[in-house]
């Protein structure tokens, strides 16, 4: 999304009435500024190497929260806006400042935050915040038009950190108004991950069509903890619930968090499903605020190690006319690949509990990527559609990807549907209809037997394409597309038929050395993927140390999920991610890339004497 993002324009306050003053003071290790007449804002400057700070809006009150910022020491990487809170006082205090950190010198006053975009890997047509940290994507609901998109956000820097739930609405899920942070990081702790309905009954007392939001509330001192907030103003602002929080673990369970809350109408009442550690639990409410266990699924279930995160929860109508559930699970670690990824388990649900129609050491992934996590649905979709958000990243890396303004970023919004083949149930995630409103130009370049290059295919070209093409492959062999800049970086994305497979290889596609990690010499065979791998594996020896680098890697999926012969392929290209679908998402594969410039040129190639790539078109994608 390559709006007017994030600038940093520090302009000093204008004229106004009375003139503001900064005065800044020691005592011990507390720092503490004094504004009067304070602007709208003290522009922190921030350093991301540099340890936390606690930093903390000063009211007197007990509501008053310390956060947690990387303040400059050394060298500034960026700035970010603490809101000073009107008044004609504000007093910030700060623990652990030494005198001559350069924070002390360079923050200034202003009324102004002006988000300009200043990193070369924004994309162009996926959401991202104007600036700071952003992971799973939450609370997402849609109503009277509007398609609202909470997020994980930290507004003070860009990494993890200050948890508050960012703000987005749309009307296309493209074209994307930033709003301010809804639900704000408090005295209980980090606001987590959750979910949001419209309580259009007014079971809650709140109105009908209020908005009621469900989170977890996180922090050394409580634990995690389940808490509630609505808004009658459709989800621009919120009140925390007075009597929070509204569930807690009854075995004291550390990992206990992100609740999804859904209607179960052959029992008129509500149902949350709650991640537990390694498995999710049920509990059911007629108010929303009183809540009752009723059972627990998934210990043992899907790919291991298994934590559970993120869950979701909703009935689907197959392809055959059946209706099933489907348990949406976000695990972390347990990606095939490593990291984070997003599996599903589809079974039957009676009001009490879940009976999944696959045995426990069967895995079925939404995605087959290293770079798609956290993935929940909108509650309310408009013509019964079940639209999904992943977010496009993996743990392993999102700390440290090579982006500095803001970090975080959501792939393409999905549209699930379910299908029966071969006996078992599967969910297809494609990506919605709503793309297709991107396409700006199209070069059809008709049917290419065997292969060919196509060089600069859009001048001054911004790195956002899609390509479609009807693809048929040798029985045995390969057919594929190079996706390449003149720098000799690629990204290569062929069928493998060999060994049935969708495969993506991004092991020489730009960037790839932050994802570098030391491991011991003798576990290397942990980290032993070559078959996922391309050829030149990044692993490498030195003194004794085993070094893997989780980013640079192919990812791999099953062509089985598809049917026939001949494959229908979407491939979307932007600045910092490929996604490809095929077969109208019945196989999908998300992942991050950082070529150095632009990728604008396509080598088609096959092995074999049948390949064909049939009504190849490409388009090119803007806002």
């Amino acid at each position: 999304m390559k709006t007017a993002l994030i600038g940093l324009a520090l302009l000093a306050a204008a004229t106004t009435a009375q003139a503001q003053k900064l005065a800044i003071a020691q005592k011990g290790d507390t720092t503490i500024v004094t504004v009067t007449n304070p602007t709208k804002y003290l522009i922190l400057p921030i350093e991301e190497d540099s340890i936390e700070n606690k930093v903390k809006l000063d009211k007197g009150l007990p509501t008053d929260t310390w956060m947690d910022i990387r303040l400059a020491r050394k060298k500034i990487d960026y700035n970010v806006p603490f809101e000073l809170g009107g008044g004609k006082k504000a007093i910030v205090k700060i623990l652990g400042l030494k005198k001559g950190d350069i924070v002390l010198k360079k923050m200034k006053l202003s009324d102004v935050w002006n988000p300009v975009n200043t990193d070369y890997y924004r994309p162009v047509y996926h959401h991202t915040p104007s600036y700071g940290w952003m992971n799973d994507a939450n609370g997402m609901f849609y109503k009277d038009g509007v398609w609202n998109l909470y997020y994980q956000y930290n507004p003070y820097g860009s990494k993890w950190g200050n948890m508050h739930w960012g703000h987005a609405i749309s009307k296309d899920l493209f074209h994307w108004t930033e709003e301010p942070a809804a639900i704000a990081r408090d005295t209980l702790g980090h606001i987590f991950s959750g979910s949001s309905v419209v309580d259009v009954n007014n079971t809650a007392g709140y109105g009908k069509g209020a908005i009621v939001a469900f989170y977890t509330s996180a922090s050394e001192r409580n634990g995690q903890i389940q808490c509630m907030a609505y808004s009658t103003d459709n989800g621009m602002t919120f009140t925390k619930y007075e009597d929070n929080p509204i569930l807690t673990p009854f075995d004291g369970l550390l990992n206990f968090r992100d609740p999804k809350v859904f209607w179960y109408e052959p029992k008129k009442c509500w149902f949350m499903i709650v991640s537990a550690d390694k498995e999710m639990r049920f509990y059911k409410s007629h108010d929303l605020k009183d809540w009752t266990y009723i059972s627990a699924f998934g210990k043992g279930y899907g790919a291991q190690p298994n934590q559970f995160e993120c869950p979701d929860f909703f009935p689907m109508t197959a392809d055959n006319g059946q209706q099933k559930w489907v348990m949406i699970v976000n695990i972390n670690p347990g990606c095939m690949f490593g990291g984070s990824a997003t599996e599903y388990f589809v079974g039957d649900f009676d009001g009490k509990t879940f009976k999944c129609d696959d045995t426990p050491d069967v895995a079925k992934f939404l995605d087959f990527g290293k770079d798609h996590y956290a993935t929940v649905t909108f509650y309310n979709a408009p013509d019964g559609r079940i639209v999904a958000f992943p977010w496009m990243s993996n743990w392993q890396y999102a700390n440290v990807t090579p982006i500095k303004q803001y970090r975080g970023a959501n792939a393409l919004p999905r549209e699930l549907k379910l299908y029966y083949k071969d006996g078992e149930y599967y969910v297809a995630a494609n990506a919605v209809n709503e793309v297709n409103a991107l396409r700006k130009e199209t070069k059809d370049l008709g049917d290419i037997n065997g292969g060919g290059e196509f060089d600069n295919l859009f001048p001054k070209t911004d790195g956002a394409f899609e390509i479609e093409a009807d693809i048929t492959p040798d029985a045995q062999g390969t057919a594929g597309i190079d996706i390449s800049n003149d720098k000799g970086e690629v990204t290569k994305v062929y069928l493998d038929m060999k060994n049935n497979r969708l495969v993506m290889d991004r092991t020489k596609s730009g960037l790839i050395d932050f994802g570098n990690k030391a491991v011991p010499h003798d576990i290397e065979k942990e980290y032993d993927l070559h078959e996922h791998r391309g050829n030149n594996t990044p692993m490498r020896e030195q003194n004794s140390v085993n070094y893997v680098n989780d980013f640079a890697l192919g990812t791999w999926g099953p062509l089985k999920l598809c049917g026939g012969k001949t494959y229908h392929v979407n491939i979307f290209v932007d600045n910092c991610s490929i996604e490809a679908f095929v077969d109208n998402g019945r196989l999908a594969m998300t992942n991050l890339v950082f070529p150095t410039k632009p990728y604008n040129s396509l080598k088609f190639y096959s092995e074999g004497d049948n390949a064909t790539f049939k009504n190849v078109k490409v388009y090119k994608l803007g806002m």
